[in-house]
C-alpha cells in the first residue's frame, strides 16, 4: 500500500473519556454525572451539555437494564464494522433513570424487542447487551 493511500492512525481518545475507558476495561458499567446540575450525561462529555458545568465524575450503574429502541443495521458505513452485518444498536432504560447505548448481542437481530431486559457484558472493552 503506498502512502498516500495508507489509512491514517487514530487519534488518541479524549481525556475525559480515560475514566470510562478504565471502568469499561475492568468490566464495570458507568456514566457521568454532573456535580452541577445532578444529571445524568450518557454517552461521555467533556461538559455537562444541560448546564454547561465541567465536573463530571463516573458512577457505577447497574448492568441491567430493558431495550428502549433499537435499529438493525444492514449496511454499515463505518470501517470497523463493515462485514459485521447485520447487527443491533440499541438505547437501553437503566434502573437509575439514564439510557446507555451499545451494541445488542447473543440473540438474532429478529429476536431483540422493545422492552426486552438486557445485561451488560462488554467486548473489546466496550458495553454491549445481551438478553437477560
Amino acid at each position: 500500500m503506498s502512502a498516500d493511500t495508507a489509512t491514517p492512525p487514530l487519534p488518541d481518545p479524549p481525556a475525559h473519556l480515560a475514566g470510562y475507558r478504565a471502568a469499561c476495561a475492568r468490566g464495570e458499567l458507568v456514566v457521568q454525572r454532573c456535580a452541577g446540575c445532578g444529571r445524568w450525561v450518557q454517552l461521555p462529555e467533556a461538559a455537562c451539555p444541560w448546564c454547561g458545568g465541567g465536573e463530571l465524575t463516573y458512577e457505577p450503574v447497574t448492568g441491567t437494564g430493558v431495550v428502549h429502541t433499537f435499529t438493525v443495521v444492514h449496511r454499515s458505513f463505518a470501517p470497523g464494522y463493515r462485514g459485521r452485518e447485520p447487527y443491533v444498536m440499541a438505547w437501553v432504560d437503566l434502573p437509575a433513570g439514564v439510557r446507555a447505548f451499545g451494541h445488542v448481542v447473543g440473540c438474532a437481530p429478529e429476536e431483540v424487542r422493545i422492552g426486552m431486559p438486557v445485561r451488560v457484558t462488554f467486548v473489546d472493552e466496550l458495553p454491549h447487551w445481551r438478553p437477560a
